[in-house]
């Protein structure tokens, strides 16, 4: 929910449903399984006062869809299950544009093609997130990639990246073209072998490393790793070396034709743009 507002009105909403449900005589288990939280939290909203909003309007209109959302569910029963939401949504900005919204929460898994399809819009989201100036100074000779999976794989032709790598051009990301599964052979492997130490790992990118002497600066790399809270492994050739699980960076220090680099770990695509972002940061303030 947006605005200033979002959030009072839904802890109101869930604090007068509640009440409205606990006056038929449901118990605090049925109300915080019907509501989606705990029954501790239901405690809370039972006892303390109601969330006021600023607009006495707005609080009729709320307490009445709880008033009406009640009844409904009471005569469905305790036992009742929420099978699907479908969110429909209209905003009106300041400038009189009018947003609207029609999106459905299924609560089931995504087959196959689905779960692909995700993974590339996530991989899209996530680039879209990158803070050029932080990555400028960090962007390896043979280009920046992002690569993810979904879930655990044994096949580069199940992790998605870009063609091509990515560049910065007139100081913005260019990628060459849209994301695709099996375009990055040597981030997909690397990502095989980090998820065989810790199958909760689901993306990688590559940065370059900090640099002193023509060397990767390892003492940079361990302050702001003990910084930040992150462990480091080692790779060598596109070979991980470290069995540890937990990993978030990886480090290779190169070879006779093969560049430096450091590789980012993540569960998601969006998790490694953040990070990144914090470990450009911590480099930049060591």
């Amino acid at each position: 929910m947006l605005g200033d507002t979002g959030l009072q009105w839904a802890e109101r909403l869930h604090q007068q449903l509640a009440k409205e449900l606990k006056a038929r005589g449901w118990s605090q288990t049925d109300i915080a399984d019907i509501i989606g939280t705990t029954q501790s939290t239901v405690s809370r909203q039972l006892t303390k006062p109601t969330q006021s909003l600023p607009a006495s309007s707005d609080e009729v209109v709320v307490d009445d869809w709880a008033h009406e959302l009640a009844e409904s569910l009471n005569k469905l029963g305790p036992r009742t299950e929420v099978l699907r939401h479908r969110i429909v949504l209209e905003l009106t900005m300041s400038n009189n544009q009018t947003l609207r919204y029609d999106k459905t929460l299924s609560g089931l898994h995504m087959d196959d093609d689905q779960a692909m399809q995700a993974v590339l819009r996530r991989l899209e989201w996530a680039t879209a997130r990158f803070d050029v100036k932080r990555l400028e100074g960090y962007m390896p000779a043979v280009g920046l990639n992002i690569a993810a999976s979904n879930g655990t794989v044994t096949s580069p032709q199940n992790v998605a990246a870009y063609p091509g790598r990515m560049t910065v051009v007139d100081g913005r990301l260019h990628r060459h073209e849209t994301a695709v599964f099996g375009a990055s052979t040597h981030l997909a492997n690397l990502l095989i072998q980090a998820q065989g130490n810790d199958p909760s790992i689901g993306a990688i990118m590559n940065i370059r490393p900090p640099m002193l002497d023509g060397m990767v600066d390892r003492g940079d790399i361990d302050y702001i790793s003990d910084e930040l809270g992150f462990s480091v492994g080692l790779s060598v050739r596109g070979t991980i070396q470290s069995t540890d699980e937990n990993i978030t960076l990886l480090i290779d220090e190169g070879d006779f034709g093969w560049e430096p680099s450091m590789y980012i770990l993540g569960k998601t695509p969006a998790d490694l743009v953040d990070r990144c972002h914090v470990i450009i940061d911590a480099m930049n303030t060591e």
